[in-house]
């Protein structure tokens, strides 16, 4: 007989696993005489599971109860639990019981942190889960029953849906099962009242909704991801969803889930001026619950002393789940039932999360003093004695901690968890550093001591280990680091190994997964180009001869600020805004034009306000968003600042930078000008279309066009149009991203020795001076002195005076390697534990000698209002669609090298000249490439110093940092040899970039070779 393929066994195989693993079966009538156990419709609970519970579980409650009531006990304690559901929530009341007659119920027992108290690991078993089939649900209609239903000692925790493939039926028709034929009316349904979650079940996906609201019921995925996108893998021994029986809904994981996971979230936004505040249930998606679990279980297991990285894409709820960890975390106890961490510290820059982790926590802890913020203007009194005092839970800057050292007790026994959030911006520099120190002083003062005496050294020595020991990995300490786009630094220093060596995050929920499951919109899906062609002239009679480089960028720099070319953009974005973008999202959508410079911002603003005002648009205002004070080169004495530049429209006064962010979610403004403000961190999700007149690059342009990413109800797409960035170089900056973030060559430890001995080499610095200035510099506190300054200035003043002797190339060649041996320190520093105290000096002597050395002077600066005119212009659209990454190919970020950085020289030429370069440079004519050209320019690439020592000293992925640039201007200065190829090669994307590769090849090849001969 064939196998019985019907929805009805997809619930049984279900229901018999939770059977066998800790449940009991629930009844799914209604209550009546047949069924005095069954369901109360009206009420949306089980009576009789209710009252067994609190009977078995609190008898001497009870038992006063009933002494007071006798027969109608049960009656009004019911009663109590049913209002204290409709009024606090089922949430609340699990976690937190009701009261009866001043008396207080509990509902629930949850899991004790620790072992310790034998009657809190008895009421934790004494919970009752059940699994009840076909529940009718409806009070109204005793007919109707859903498939499966979740209850914890008589309360609906759950509701499930399910359908089998094999029947024809899937996921989406339970979805629209519950949109069309499940009431919201109904008690059971009741938001936040009686069940919390309600699945949308088949035998390949799940989906979840915490609020049905008829057809606007909205379902989040809540699948594993198949690799690195969405869906499940396949399961060879079963359903791919069984992941949900067997792993979400198993029954401590279950009870942990409602103990310590569920939350209510409560925002308060403006809607047509008036305050309105929303509310949602927040269930954890699977990759939230996933890595905390994973993140707890791993520090329990280990302990204090492990670094921990999180890659988790833009739109996976990185704040919820901070705030998970950051409370589990702080209650966390080990085998044998000692505190892991005595505090935990969260890290961020966001102002929101604060406010956010305490509203969360507190419903999770429900008492006070659990979370708290240091403030700025008070940092170093309140986070000594938040960490003196133990607070479970510590917001901060990273700011803030090089002003603790001083006040903080020196308990050795502290052990501390440190939560980093956007772990790419500063937290593995010399700030990260102070804060190990800080964290981990009894332990580093300890182990430096103990080698000071072994060793026999002076004081100022036992500090230079002191400070060595800081850089690196401290048994007290644990670092937990969430970012979207990890840096080559962010992978080494948090990562942990795969199995061939190289760093790898923890837990990886990716772009491609948050874009393919809906939760952020994909930026690149609608991205169009455009490309300004222009013609320039002199406008004077002489022709005087100008550095190339800096005049290049001042002609450039002219053209775009040139009145006619900010007209021709605004008119272009203003127009294309009104036209796609101002019907979006049901007529709320916005916009942000991204720009150069702060000057630039000013003018755009000028010029949208200008052509608004002309053509009398009331459908859009804009605003401008950008630091400080900016000087107007055309008029003296005229400056601007953003408030000035952002007057009210009812009122007329300047709008505060603080209040920027509120007034653009507003109803009154839909464009936002910005220069470097607001291009990352700011979520705004009706923002809809982002007009880029700035070059963009690495993960500048990932952070910056992630601003759209953002979902809301309406929002359908995104819109990106580019005046400056190709196709290509945005497909770059992504695609490392885009799925897992893997490293490039790592950086050789050994290279450290070989700057050491080029610097040693030059004879600028000598290790009399150095010895001198770590005596000083690294002294102890209690007998430093006025007169220390002076000294530090005297040990680096004689190399500072041999600098000075040295040409002008020379100079450049010392700084770069003098640079490159502190960034390289600064970071190997705290991926490998040196033991090597001459580094550590040479690293500190080298930080204060840089500052010190003279600038090269920058050469001259041009402005060329005067002696340049613009002849032609055009704006015309390149291409326009999807910019398409690529799956399971990856992406690799670079990593420091021993290579430094050099500004070399710039040639002069007569402007005329420069100007027929920048003109052809932006002509229109396009031809095929002649090999012989490509001849000349490979040869002089190959007999170029500074190429030579790229080449020399990097891989081919590092090397074309070096080689991409220098190649412009090898094109620009033969240009007269080919025009059309010229041509062609500054204004064919495709043709550039396949230009570029074949060259690069070539040179590091033949380069490469020759070294090796």
């Amino acid at each position: 007989m064939p196998i019985d393929h019907r929805e009805i066994r997809f619930e049984d195989a279900i229901e018999q696993y939770l059977l066998d693993n800790g449940y009991e079966k629930g009844v799914g009538h209604q209550l009546d005489a047949e069924h005095p156990d069954g369901f109360d419709a009206k009420r949306a609970i089980w009576p009789k599971a209710v009252t067994d519970f609190l009977k078995a579980t609190q008898p001497e409650v009870w038992d006063s109860l009933e002494n007071l009531h006798g027969e109608d006990t049960a009656r009004i304690v019911l009663d109590d639990l049913c209002r204290s559901l409709d009024s606090q929530g089922l949430l609340a009341v699990l976690r937190h019981g009701f009261k009866c007659y001043g008396k207080r119920l509990q509902m629930a027992f949850f899991a004790p942190a620790h072992a310790m108290n034998p009657e809190t690991q008895r009421l934790y078993k004494a919970n009752q889960l059940d699994v009840v089939r076909q529940l009718h649900f409806s009070d109204a209609e005793p007919g109707k029953s859903l498939d499966l239903a979740l209850a914890l000692n008589g309360l609906p925790l759950a509701t499930a849906e399910l359908k089998n493939q094999n029947s024809g039926q899937t996921v989406e028709h339970a979805k629209q099962q519950y949109r069309d034929d499940r009431d919201p009316k109904e008690k059971l349904f009741a938001f936040k009242q009686r069940a919390v979650v309600h699945f949308a079940v088949d035998t390949d996906a799940v989906a979840m909704a915490t609020k049905l609201d008829g057809k606007k019921t909205f379902f989040l995925p809540l699948n594993r991801g198949d690799g690195l996108g969405a869906g499940n893998p396949d399961n060879p021994n079963g359903y791919k969803t069984e992941y949900l029986w067997q792993g979400i809904w198993q029954r401590d994981a279950w009870l942990d889930i409602f103990a310590r996971f569920v939350f209510l979230e409560s925002k308060e936004t403006k809607v047509g001026g008036k305050k309105v505040r929303k509310e949602t249930m927040i269930f954890p998606r699977y990759h939230q619950l996933d890595a905390v679990s994973k993140l707890e279980a791993d520090a329990k297991q280990k302990g204090p002393g492990n670094n921990y990285l999180v890659q988790h894409s833009a739109g996976s709820g990185k704040s919820n789940s901070i705030g998970w960890l950051a409370h589990r975390l702080a209650s966390l106890h080990d085998a044998k039932d000692g505190k892991v961490f005595d505090s935990v510290i969260v890290v961020t820059d966001r102002v929101v999360l604060d406010r956010q982790l305490q509203d969360t926590i507190y419903q999770l802890e429900h008492k006070q003093g659990v979370v708290q913020k240091i403030d700025e203007s008070h940092k170093s009194a309140q986070l000594a004695a938040a960490l003196d005092a133990g607070t479970p839970i510590i917001i901060v800057t990273i700011q803030t901690f090089p002003f603790v050292t001083e006040k903080l007790s020196k308990q050795k026994d502290r052990k501390y968890a440190v939560i980093i959030d956007e772990a790419h911006s500063s937290a593995s520099g010399e700030t990260a550093t102070e804060l190990k120190a800080v964290l981990a002083a009894e332990q580093i003062r300890e182990k430096a001591r103990a080698e000071a005496e072994q060793k026999g050294l002076a004081d100022y020595e036992e500090e230079i280990l002191r400070t060595m020991a800081k850089r690196g990995r401290q048994p007290n300490i644990s670092f937990f680091a969430f970012t979207a786009t990890p840096k080559y630094k962010t992978l080494e220093v948090f990562g942990g190994r795969d199995v061939s060596g190289k760093p790898t995050p923890f837990h990886l929920y990716s772009m491609r997964q948050a874009i393919e499951e809906g939760f952020i919109h994909d930026v690149l899906a609608n991205y169009t180009t455009y490309k300004t062609y222009h013609r320039l002239l002199k406008s004077i009679e002489e022709d005087p001869q100008v550095e190339k480089r800096k005049a290049a960028q001042a002609l450039a720099r002219f053209m775009s600020l040139h009145p006619h070319n900010i007209a021709q953009k605004t008119e272009v974005m203003l127009e294309h805004f009104r036209a796609h973008t101002r019907h979006k999202i049901g007529g709320r959508a916005k916009a942000m034009v991204v720009t150069s410079s702060r000057l630039h911002a000013v003018r755009y603003k000028q010029e949208f306000d200008k052509q608004i005002a002309e053509k009398g648009y009331d459908d859009v205002r804009t605003l401008v968003a950008f630091s400080g004070t900016v000087e107007d080169p055309d008029v003296s004495g005229k400056s601007y600042t953003e408030p000035e530049m952002n007057p009210d429209p009812e009122t007329g006064n300047p709008i505060k930078e603080k209040q920027l962010p509120e007034k653009f979610a507003g109803p009154e403004f839909q464009v936002l000008i910005v220069a470097e403000k607001y291009q990352t961190g700011f979520d705004q999700p009706l923002l809809h279309t982002m007009y880029v007149d700035k070059r963009l690059a690495g993960i500048q342009a990932v952070q910056t066009l992630s601003r759209l990413n953002r979902t809301c109800s309406g929002k359908e797409d995104t819109f990106v149009l580019d005046f400056v960035n190709s196709r290509e170089e945005i497909y770059e900056a992504f695609q490392p991203y885009y799925e897992r973030t893997d490293v490039g060559e790592e950086a050789d430890p050994h290279q450290l020795y070989e700057l050491q001995a080029k610097i040693e080499e030059q004879h600028i610095i000598h290790a009399s001076d150095v010895e001198a200035f770590c005596k000083v510099f690294f002294q102890a506190k209690a007998v430093q002195s006025k007169s220390d300054h002076a000294k530090l200035q005297a040990t680096l003043d004689p190399a500072v005076t041999r600098f000075k002797e040295l040409d002008e190339e020379e100079q450049e060649e010392f700084r770069g390697l003098l640079g490159a041996f502190r960034n390289l320190y600064a970071f190997l520093s705290q991926v490998i534990p040196f033991q090597d105290s001459e580094l550590e000096k040479l690293y500190a002597y080298a930080r204060f000698l840089l500052t010190k050395l003279p600038r090269r002077e920058s050469g001259p600066r041009y402005q060329f209002d005067d002696e340049v005119t613009l002849k032609f212009y055009r704006l015309q659209k390149i291409s326009d669609g999807s910019i398409e990454l690529d799956k399971g190919k990856g992406g690799e970020v670079g990593g420091p090298t021993a290579v430094g950085t050099s500004l070399g020289e710039s040639p002069e030429v007569e402007l005329s000249t420069l100007i027929e370069l920048v003109n052809e440079r932006f002509g229109t004519d396009f031809t095929k490439a002649d090999e012989l050209f490509f001849n000349q320019i490979q040869e002089e690439a190959v007999n170029d110093e500074d190429i030579r020592e790229a080449a020399k000293a990097n891989t081919l992925d590092n090397f074309r940092f070096v080689f991409d640039k220098a190649l412009e201007n090898f094109f620009i200065d033969r240009m007269e040899q080919n025009e059309e190829l010229f041509a062609k090669y500054m204004n064919d994307p495709a043709f550039q970039e396949l230009v570029k590769r074949h060259l690069r090849e070539r040179v590091y090849g033949q380069i490469r070779d020759e070294d090796a001969a």
